[in-house]
């Protein structure tokens, strides 16, 4: 229900719809940048308070964002409004995060592939869902933007009140652990501290001088500093930090895409009547297109040590030329498949990536590298828009935009070229090192058939 929001696709049309009357520069200028900085300004304090207080008081405030978000949209009219409705938006993506975990909590680790088939397959229905409907709303309807988005209203105040009926889990992946101890499961913060719970010795009278001392000692006794050193180690991996990097890099584009592509498609194809706008069915085709390939990708067999790097340049030039067709198309037919095809390829790396970052790691460690990649991405992302896209940096309009996002994936296939390069001659001149003693085996990793070590860590 969260996820069915038929006036999604269509905000941007509304926004600089006789409705509203917001200016193409206001929107892409003024009111689009709002989410990337709120997102980022929320996304850790949302992260260590879903897991704090169990789930459920987060699950509530996003739905009091999602409620808040359709309120400002269908009641408000000047441009902080708007604003605050891209802050409220922020919110909600950050708490996304709160689902994904929460329903784990309320299952033996026995169940977590099914549960996490359900709940990606809920997602995706709930998203392909909302698209067709605002999509039949608008072209066989005949109906206003605003009708759409009090629809989408009545949905999260539904949502709200479904939240508000979830059971409160008892214990959570890092703060409310203790619950579970009786289960005989390790867990990663166990590792690091294996004599939790056991009579310590007792300390030794402190003394003043002694303070930095014992204040090092602690910082470095702390699960914190053990959590980042275990980060650390993570990173050292040269197949983990390239997927790493994958994630923060081209989750950036990504995003920056997904941000300004319908204030693209206007620019394309200014429609004078709302039935001509396509957004809703794009979006549907686009997702199931993604689940698709993200199906697909759970069969594909590589060796990944050797191909990684690979399969990620090509993957990225050809995200790269898509950019540069929307960039400079005045069809808006080329532009809708161009989008779809690009959304298709991100997707299918998607399940590769998380299959090559936590097949190696415990739950806890993995939701934590999965935060920080997040986290990293976000920050990058901000950086671009405020450099490129907000009024107070370069202000560009949006098909110049595309074109920067056009050069940023250039650039990163060069870097994935270079890479590929340097991999594949080392293990041309060396066959029996590296990866070439590995079997090729399938990614094991789809909407289906999701690893149960990176289920908690998905949002």
């Amino acid at each position: 229900m969260a996820s069915i929001k038929p006036g999604e696709p269509f905000i941007s049309p509304y926004l600089l719809s006789e409705e509203k009357n917001f200016t193409t520069q206001q929107v892409t200028n003024e009111i689009t940048p709002v989410l990337s900085y709120s997102y980022m300004a929320v996304q850790v304090p949302v992260f260590l308070l879903t897991d704090y207080l169990r789930y459920k008081p987060v699950l509530v405030l996003q739905g009091l964002s999602q409620v808040s978000v359709w309120l400002l949209l269908l009641l408000g009219t000047t441009l902080l409004q708007m604003q605050f409705m891209e802050f409220f938006y922020g919110i909600t993506m950050a708490a996304r995060v709160a689902y994904s975990s929460y329903i784990f909590s309320l299952v033996e680790p026995g169940l977590y592939q099914r549960v996490a088939s359900y709940s990606r397959t809920s997602i995706l229905l709930g998203m392909f869902t909302s698209s067709v409907l605002g999509q039949l709303c608008i072209s066989l309807g005949n109906i206003y933007y605003s009708t759409l988005a009090a629809v989408s209203l009545g949905f999260m105040v539904f949502g709200l009140l479904l939240s508000l009926c979830l059971p409160w889990p008892k214990r959570s992946m890092f703060f409310n652990r203790q619950v579970d101890r009786g289960h005989g499961s390790e867990t990663e913060l166990d590792k690091m501290n294996p004599a939790e719970g056991s009579p310590s010795p007792p300390a030794p009278p402190f003394q003043p001088a002694q303070a930095a001392l014992f204040w090092t000692c602690a910082w470095k006794d702390s699960v914190l500093f053990q959590m980042l050193q275990e980060v650390t180690n993570v990173v050292r991996r040269p197949n983990l930090r390239l997927w790493c990097l994958w994630w923060v890099f081209n989750s950036t584009g990504y995003y920056l895409v997904l941000y300004q592509v319908h204030i693209l498609w206007n620019k394309v194809n200014p429609a004078t009547e709302n039935k001509h706008v396509y957004n809703g069915g794009v979006e549907a085709v686009s997702t199931l297109l993604g689940a698709i390939t993200s199906f697909i990708a759970g069969f594909v067999k590589v060796r990944w040590s050797v191909w990684s790097e690979l399969v990620i340049c090509i993957v990225t030039a050809l995200q790269a030329c898509l950019l540069l067709l929307m960039g400079n198309t005045d069809n808006i037919w080329a532009c809708y498949v161009a989008y779809a095809l690009f959304k298709g390829f991100y997707q299918f790396l998607v399940p590769i990536a998380i299959f090559q970052i936590a097949s190696s790691l415990t739950k806890e460690l993995c939701a934590l590298v999965f935060g920080i990649n997040t986290f990293l991405g976000t920050v990058l992302k901000t950086i671009i828009t405020l450099i490129v896209v907000d009024k107070r940096g370069l202000g560009l309009p949006v098909q110049p935009q595309f074109l920067v996002y056009f050069f940023y994936f250039t650039l990163l296939t060069v870097v994935y070229m270079v890479a590929a390069a340097v991999v594949i001659t080392r293990h041309c001149r060396n066959p029996s090192g590296g990866g070439a003693g590995e079997e090729a085996t399938p990614t094991e990793l789809s909407p289906v058939a999701l690893d149960s070590k990176a289920a908690d860590a998905v949002s």
